[in-house]
């Protein structure tokens, strides 16, 4: 099996923010779950999607997952369009327009290969999805390929550089006495779907250099302070520590 197979399998499986819901898949009550659990834990989101600006624009997410952000994409009016790697993923984004009344085009694919012509969109959009893909670089030049000049890329990647990256090297190289391993070793092997890519700040701003202007924010995230996966230190306590550890890049530019 290659490594786009178990990167596939793996989120079909369960797709992206629906492994702790407890609740009837595809019912209104899941998509809820899924949405509230998102809020909390990334209600910095909504600041670097800009959902209500993009009435009327020609939008693309890239890796959709459960369709959270998807879905307010379509609330907010965009001309909107998806493509994901899961079938799974798919069935769940048209349930969960249907039960809002929303339409969008729908694509199973892959994001080292988008199906769309040069120049297409007015956004392109993508939260935590191509660090996941076999080849990074090409998924990033393909993003850039079909985002109209002028038009916005929004994309997060995982940080090499922060807390969750140093949590997993403690518990996969340290702790069992493997301390020579790189924590892109331990990324690629221990991380969510087998293959995982984290990048610097240098790095990531690499991935789309082709745009005219790049910049990369890095995020302060939940995962950084996880005690158990379910608990994390508290908020005032968080504030201490600096986004610059943080395990999200978001990487925004124009073309």
């Amino acid at each position: 099996m290659t490594l786009k197979e178990e990167v596939r399998r793996f989120w079909d499986k369960v797709p992206c923010g629906t492994r702790d819901v407890r609740l009837t898949e595809g019912s209104p009550e899941y998509f809820s779950a899924i949405e509230q659990d998102r809020d909390a834990k990334e209600p910095f989101i909504a600041d670097f999607a800009r959902f209500s600006e993009q009435r009327g624009k020609r939008v693309l997410e890239v890796g959709f997952g459960a369709g959270t952000d998807f879905v307010r994409f379509a609330r907010a009016g965009a001309v909107l369009t998806g493509i994901d790697l899961t079938e799974h993923g798919a069935r769940l984004v048209r349930a969960r327009l249907a039960h809002e009344g929303l339409s969008a085009d729908i694509h199973v694919g892959d994001a080292e290969n988008l199906p769309f012509a040069d120049g297409t969109f007015d956004l392109v959009y993508s939260w935590g999805v191509i660090h996941h893909t076999e080849d990074t670089p090409r998924a990033a030049r393909e993003i850039a390929r079909v985002v109209k000049p002028g038009g916005r890329v929004c994309v997060m990647v995982y940080h090499r550089h922060s807390l969750v990256a140093l949590q997993c090297w403690i518990l996969n190289a340290l702790l069992r006495g493997r301390p020579w391993r790189t924590l892109s070793d331990v990324i690629f092997h221990h991380i969510e779907s087998l293959g995982t890519q984290a990048y610097s700040l240098a790095e990531a701003k690499n991935l789309f250099s082709s745009l005219s202007s790049v910049a990369v924010t890095p995020r302060l995230t939940p995962y950084d302070v996880r005690i158990t996966r379910n608990k994390y230190l508290p908020v005032w306590l968080r504030r201490f520590i600096p986004n610059r550890m943080g395990w999200f890049l978001v990487i925004e530019g124009i073309k």
